[in-house]
């Protein structure tokens, strides 16, 4: 195998994601929050924290000297932080006011640190453990590897190179080579684009417009998260009795708090859903995000008494996602040649929306009991959650608001994060865990939402 095949570079989809990242300054990021009632083993912990700096969860990003380059993943020699122990105790009730609060940390996929993790006492005597990383170095499959193989110690070797080794001359030379041969890519990708962006034209345009309209909306705004915990069997038993699985009954309850928050189609009435499909089939795939999305299409108004119809709808959505690329993914291989004002035009054609409020839901389905096991002991409650740092009120105007919904199967639990975001709502963590809990409740599910 030659040194230029061992070089790993970013997949496009990863590189888009990175350039993104760095155009808008809008962050995403994914969260674990551990809570132990025991003891926390706190030399597990350490052992923990020193393997996911090994794991391809440590990895960074090197760009290319190269302006047209495209970036490699590197392996730092050590952990990008120590791990932060705070000492004042918190109030239990401040738990998730506390993990927000972590969210706002720098986090950087190129110069580190790439990810947190961070140690709390409670006032009751329990003490929460969360981990915060860059969605850019991974997806949420990609997160549970790497929390799988930290807490077993089978780590991975991704074969990267440490920042800064390559030689300036032979990092020019390489990546010259490496875009000669993704200029076929590029060239396809160039027509792809023109014919999108002559369909969206008119949303681009008055895109635009907003843009100029609202040059003032560069103020961040607060994006509230809420997380509700319900008992698996209780999750099971009422999918099947309203003719649905799992799935499909989480489709339900993103349908209808989208719902509440005003995220239907004028013409019809429908919830648009954009589900991501995970598409990492071995543990040698080290992309960082290894997905498709589908777009289903729901009636709220039946998901609380039927969930056939649902189910059918995201059984086939799902496998057309398998099967069809999304015309706007093959763009990606322009994101090596555009300037950063051109990659903000194309956040503005992938996420500036007409008649469509589409919702992010994203199911993880059954973890391994590992997951919650941080220390090497298993902890009584575990959150997994998606977060956006730098979020501006101009892009959440573009977006018409947002709404992410991400769950998993652990600890007996089915665990539902909600991240949201209403125009001209009252956007408060209060009112947010208080509609979920209202919909849950119309599911005639028994919850606890934090």
């Amino acid at each position: 195998m030659s040194a230029e095949s061992q070089e790993h570079r970013l997949e496009f989809f990863d590189q888009t994601a990175f350039e993104l990242m760095r155009a808008t300054g809008r962050g995403q990021l994914m969260q674990a929050v551990w809570v132990y009632e025991h003891p926390v083993d706190i030399e597990g912990l350490r052992r923990f924290h020193r393997n996911i700096a090994d794991s391809l969860g440590g990895r960074r990003i090197e760009r290319s000297p190269l302006p047209f380059g495209r970036p490699r993943w590197v392996q730092p020699r050590e952990a990008p932080s120590e791990i932060q122990f705070n000492a004042t105790p918190r109030p239990r009730d401040e738990l998730m006011d506390w993990a927000d609060e972590l969210a706002t940390l720098p986090i950087d996929p190129e110069h580190g640190p790439t990810w947190y993790l961070v140690v709390q006492p409670l006032t009751d005597g329990a003490t929460a453990v969360s981990i915060v990383a860059s969605h850019v170095i991974g997806d949420g499959t990609a997160a549970g590897l790497a929390i799988f193989e930290a807490v077993t110690g089978n780590i991975r070797d991704g074969g990267y190179g440490r920042p800064g080794s390559r030689p300036r001359r032979q990092a020019l030379a390489a990546d010259a080579r490496q875009a000669l041969r993704d200029l076929p890519e590029t060239r396809r990708a160039l027509v792809i684009g023109a014919k999108l962006l002559w369909s969206k034209r008119r949303d681009v345009i008055q895109s635009r417009r907003k843009r100029v309209d609202q040059s003032g909306l560069d103020e961040i705004v607060h994006v509230p998260s809420v997380a509700a915990f319900v008992d698996l069997a209780e999750w099971d038993a009422r999918a099947e009795s309203l003719g649905g699985n799992g799935y499909s009954l989480l489709v339900g309850v993103t349908a209808k708090v989208a719902e509440r928050l005003g995220r239907r189609r004028k013409s019809d009435g429908a919830v648009t859903l954009v589900i991501a499909i995970n598409l990492r089939e071995s543990l040698e795939d080290d992309r960082a995000l290894a997905m498709a999305f589908a777009n289903a299409t729901v009636d709220p108004e039946k998901v609380t008494v039927d969930l056939t119809e649902s189910r059918a709808v995201v059984r086939e959505s799902r496998q057309m996602a398998k099967e069809q690329t999304d015309p706007a993914m093959q763009l990606f291989p322009l994101m090596p040649w555009l300037p950063q004002v051109a990659v903000k035009g194309v956040a503005e054609l992938l996420f500036s929306y007409s008649e469509d409020l589409p919702v992010s839901c994203s199911n993880l389905g059954d973890l391994p009991p590992q997951i919650a096991q941080v220390d090497g002991t298993t902890a009584e409650k575990i959150v997994l959650r998606a977060l956006d740092q730098n979020v501006t009120r101009r892009e959440i105007e573009r977006s018409h608001g947002q709404l992410v919904v991400v769950s998993a199967r652990i600890n007996g639990k089915v665990v539902i994060s909600i991240e949201a975001y209403e125009i001209g709502g009252e956007n408060t963590k209060q009112r947010l865990r208080g509609l979920v809990g209202q919909t849950l409740t119309e599911f005639g599910l028994n919850a606890v939402v934090e």
